[in-house]
């Protein structure tokens, strides 16, 4: 518990600093290139309509429940795209920023914390894009939408969490960022799930299964939101109990894990 207040601390302390290495970490991932950070909202957008063309152009894919597929598969892929990024990036964030780690007067408790801001720019941007979609489709934004604000909180507290043990254990051994690229990010986009609706293709238990993993909360929270027209507290308050205990658990944990190998760090890298 100390390990995490310290930390959040430091990110406090340290935010105008965390900031602007933030928004340098953003424009480095395309440095070099003629349209530069432009690519890093290109990238999603087009994402999106490959799947569109394939599952409601190729495939005819209809709807799920009421809602045109195109328009669930955004509400869910939008948060989805964040976690992907933001896991991606806070796990390298020591091995990234191995120049700084080897300083002993800067706190590199807050390296992890850049690396899902850098990723939260281009969130913001997407969450734009699909309110104006889900509009063109007949989904006006209204009081419900303002929960996505409650949803992005959640995915960043839970993502922090995680970066923070990722990113240490990274440090001894460089194949966890090839592990969780493989078994977190491409084989969660499924089981989460994104691409098919749990609901109705799953029976109860295996629902209640599915609901353990705490990124279908925030996906199935972002259509509650912008879909479903529902308030968390209404809907799942036991669910959104559990939420918080695993991500509060996933913190400490990747904390404590974060200040047991931290001195080590600088010889490993």
């Amino acid at each position: 518990m100390k390990s995490s207040i310290e930390i959040i601390k430091n990110i406090i302390k340290n935010w105008k600093l965390s900031r602007s290495l933030a928004r340098n970490d953003f424009r480095m991932k395309f440095a070099g290139s003629y349209l530069g950070v432009v690519w890093a909202f290109i990238q999603p957008v087009v994402t999106v309509l490959v799947y569109w063309f394939v599952f409601q152009v190729g495939l005819r894919h209809g709807t799920v429940g009421q809602y045109p597929y195109v328009v669930y598969l955004i509400a869910g892929l939008m948060p989805w795209f964040f976690i992907a990024d933001a896991l991606s990036g806070g796990a390298s964030a020591f091995t990234d920023y191995n120049y700084l780690v080897k300083q002993v007067v800067f706190n590199i408790s807050i390296l992890p914390f850049v690396k899902i801001v850098s990723a939260f720019y281009v969130h913001i941007f997407f969450a734009l894009v699909t309110i104006i979609i889900l509009a063109l489709y007949g989904f006006p934004p209204d009081f419900y939408d303002l929960q996505i604000v409650y949803y992005m909180f959640c995915s960043f507290v839970l993502v922090l969490g995680l970066s923070y043990l990722f990113s240490s254990m990274v440090v001894f051994a460089r194949d966890v960022k090839q592990i969780i690229n493989i078994f977190v990010i491409q084989i969660g986009v499924w089981i989460t799930p994104i691409m098919w609706d749990a609901q109705q293709m799953l029976s109860p238990k295996l629902q209640a299964v599915f609901k353990l993993n705490p990124f279908y909360y925030i996906t199935e929270g972002y259509r509650d939101a912008l879909l479903y027209k529902h308030f968390f507290w209404e809907s799942r308050p036991r669910w959104t109990l559990y939420f918080w205990a695993i991500t509060i658990l996933l913190f400490i944990f990747g904390a404590r894990v974060y200040k047991r190998s931290k001195p080590s760090f600088a010889d490993l890298l």
